[in-house]
């Protein structure tokens, strides 16, 4: 690697990182070095997404899901994650209840880009969620929320809005903090054994 530019990172992204994530320098090196394997062009694109993600769920059909979710960091619609995307997907991902989590789960939600979620977006993130519940899984589940139409039927319940109506931001944030349940509804965790 005579190039230094392209194998290592510039610090701006490194300190922007450390700010923005819970991750540590070390953590952020390393991935780094994975990524440039992985993606030597330094861009994931949505298949090779798809790919990573689906490792996380090899019982399952984790293809809309893993659509979904790069969509929804791919930030400035160029059809490709860059390496800072990535990391910021893997921090939202896989860390607390935190605001800036919910953030994300409102852009996952909001599957058109344009500030509001119907409740025909949550459905259809409810569909691929389900496509990523073991079949062996679905039959433990409640029964107010053993299909995808259910379980957007009571995730919406919560928002106290009419089938017609659409919900900002602050008020998706507000009911899934307020509800215990809104929250467990609005990701998909596997059953821990």
């Amino acid at each position: 690697m005579g190039n230094t530019t392209s194998s290592a990172m510039s610090k701006e992204i490194l300190e922007d990182l450390k700010l923005s994530t819970k991750f540590t320098e070390t953590e952020i090196c390393q991935w780094y070095e994975n990524f440039q394997k992985q993606c030597p062009t330094g861009r994931i694109s949505p298949e090779e997404f798809e790919q990573i993600y689906s490792r996380f769920f090899p019982e399952s059909d984790a293809k809309s899901y893993a659509g979904h979710v790069f969509r929804s960091f791919d930030t400035n619609d160029d059809g490709t994650l860059d390496f800072k995307e990535y990391i910021i997907a893997l921090h939202m991902t896989s860390t607390g209840k935190t605001t800036r989590k919910l953030e994300w789960a409102f852009s996952l939600f909001d599957v058109d880009k344009n500030g509001y979620i119907t409740k025909t977006e949550v459905t259809e993130i409810c569909q691929a969620m389900f496509k990523l519940i073991p079949k062996e899984d679905l039959s433990s589940l409640p029964a107010d929320e053993n299909t995808a139409d259910k379980r957007a039927d009571k995730l919406w319940s919560f928002f106290e809005k009419k089938d017609n109506e659409r919900l900002a931001e602050g008020e998706f944030i507000k009911g899934v903090i307020e509800n215990e349940n809104a929250m467990r509804l609005i990701h998909y965790e596997p059953i821990k054994e």
